[in-house]
């Protein structure tokens, strides 16, 4: 597992987290993130692929993103509040594993691997579309 950075990347023009490509999963504990991260090991995706982002981590890097997204206007999409709604996870708490898997079939496949896992909240990062994973 690779640590996590964000990168300029992972952000929409107005600098909010908005990672296309990716899939962000979050677990009720450490454990469970870490579980389903050796789930995915084991299923075939590399260290390369999946980062661990501890709630700290996500209150310093991923949380400040937001920002000012609602100023003047709010935003025309849901970027900014997908991260409010995983920032409230992390400050309860909860880590997350960011898994690049560009592809449906990638997304599929995670899905697959860690259809028993204790995800308590996920989202696809696709072009244009923030996909619900687990409600």
């Amino acid at each position: 597992m690779k640590p996590f950075h964000l990168e300029s990347s992972m952000l929409t023009m107005r600098g909010v987290f908005y990672p296309t490509g990716y899939m962000v999963l979050m677990f009720p504990t450490e454990a469970d993130a870490r579980n389903a991260e050796i789930a995915l090991e084991d299923g075939g995706f590399n260290g390369e692929q999946v980062s661990l982002v501890t709630p700290e981590v996500f209150q310093q890097e991923i949380a400040r993103t937001v920002g000012n997204a609602d100023i003047p206007l709010p935003s025309a999409g849901t970027e900014a509040d997908t991260v409010r709604r995983f920032t409230e996870l992390a400050s309860q708490g909860h880590h997350a594993l960011i898994i690049h898997a560009p592809s449906g079939k990638e997304t599929d496949h995670v899905m697959e691997l860690l259809k028993d896992a204790n995800i308590s909240y996920g989202q696809k990062y696709r072009h244009l579309v923030i996909q619900d994973l687990v409600t």
